[in-house]
């Protein structure tokens, strides 16, 4: 029998999602069924996969050793292509700001080049992560964007920290604010709503007026920065998250972000890749203000932070609105 303590980065977890995390190679059904036979204990009784974990508890695996090594995973952090361009850093949280064309996590189980990766590995070479000394927390992510959207991206440290952030982007008081350039003149301030749906298959979204099965609200706060020969400089405040939002929302309303090959104008695409060599939608997360943050994170509410531009984004803004 092993027994397995659990920390202040394990508590607060459902008993079957801390499993699955600790025994990462195991399927589904072996963690249910020993947790059904009793195999795998909480506190020395019988554990319900929707029990919550909180520090001190102890859970009880009565498996082979062999088994649970099996089931468990390597540990070992791999060498990381990518190198955090750091905005911001404390004991607790870390700021990122993104490039174009990195992924904000592995595609697959694949160690590498992306925000996630880079973050653990950079914190484990600075000695303030410890995959031996966790048994289920790696350093995440608390918001995420699109390969080619660059900006801010904020990372967790510890499950509490995680934790408290997510509780507060759940309930939209961090304020994350874009700038893009978008064709067409927009002349004043709007907020925009609609019902976003998905298709998983195209990985594209559709944006509608009228609730539909499976749509998703959506709410986008447009800012006008300025406007000068046929375009719009954007500042965006993000109200709801979800997947390509900014993007679909402002080409639903006929104002499509430049450099956009997913939704946006062809012939504007064409002209800024022949001229700037823009291959990519011109979206920068470049603000977060945080607030709705509690316990050891308050210290955070009403700051702000802000992520510079690529040299090309600058050249562009600075070329089209002199």
């Amino acid at each position: 029998m092993r027994q397995v303590f659990i920390n202040k980065n394990d508590s607060e977890q459902r008993v079957d999602r801390f499993l699955k995390k600790y025994l990462s190679e195991a399927p589904n059904s072996f963690i249910y069924k020993m947790l059904r036979k009793k195999r795998i204990k909480l506190n020395n009784k019988k554990a319900n996969p929707n029990t919550m974990v909180v520090e001190g508890d102890t859970i009880q695996l009565y498996l082979a050793d062999k088994t649970i090594e099996k089931f468990k995973g390597s540990n070992n952090i791999g060498n990381s292509n990518f190198t955090p361009r750091i905005i911001y850093e404390d004991k607790n949280i870390i700021l990122i700001n993104k490039p174009v064309g990195t992924l904000s996590h592995s595609a697959n189980k694949e160690y590498g080049n992306n925000i996630v990766d880079g973050i653990i590995h950079y914190l484990y070479k600075k000695g303030e992560y410890n995959p031996r000394a966790e048994k289920t927390f790696k350093p995440a992510i608390c918001n995420r964007l699109d390969r080619n959207t660059s900006g801010i991206i904020i990372g967790a440290k510890n499950y509490q920290v995680l934790k408290i952030t997510n509780d507060a982007i759940k309930e939209e008081a961090i304020g994350k604010y874009y700038k893009t350039i978008v064709n067409g003149i927009i002349k004043k301030d709007m907020k925009i709503e609609g019902f976003l749906t998905k298709n998983e298959e195209l990985n594209k979204v559709k944006v509608s007026h009228r609730e539909e099965d499976s749509s998703k609200k959506i709410v986008t706060r447009i800012r006008v920065l300025k406007n000068f020969n046929g375009y719009s400089l954007l500042e965006i405040e993000l109200i709801t998250g979800r997947t390509h939002q900014i993007r679909a929302h402002l080409a639903s309303i006929g104002h499509p972000i430049i450099g956009d090959t997913k939704y946006g104008d062809d012939k504007a695409n064409k002209y800024f890749k022949e001229k700037y060599n823009l291959g990519s939608q011109f979206l920068h997360a470049y603000k977060i203000v945080f607030n709705g943050l509690y316990g050891p994170l308050e210290y955070l509410n009403d700051k702000q932070f802000i992520a510079k531009p690529s040299k090309k984004f600058a050249k562009i803004e600075e070329e089209l609105f002199k």
